[in-house]
């Protein structure tokens, strides 16, 4: 007996509320802890870009207003 064939004779409802809302219900926390997880991994990667951008942009700055080494 396939889900398809044992979803057929259920209303409307079971199938669009309370199926999605116990999924929900169980899976939530794991649903949860995943999207933190993608978030914290975006933001540590955009932080890194950003900090990467400044510390090239630093060096250009310093390097190319044409002082040597020694004046730092």
């Amino acid at each position: 007996m396939a889900v398809q064939e044992i979803l057929a004779g259920m209303p409307w409802w079971v199938k669009w509320v309370a199926i999605p809302a116990l999924a929900l219900i169980v899976f939530g926390g794991l649903i949860t802890s995943v999207l933190a997880f993608v978030v914290g991994l975006l933001f540590k990667v955009l932080l890194f870009a950003a900090l990467v951008a400044g510390l090239i942009y630093v060096v250009r700055k310093f390097s190319s207003s044409g002082k040597s080494r020694e004046d730092w």
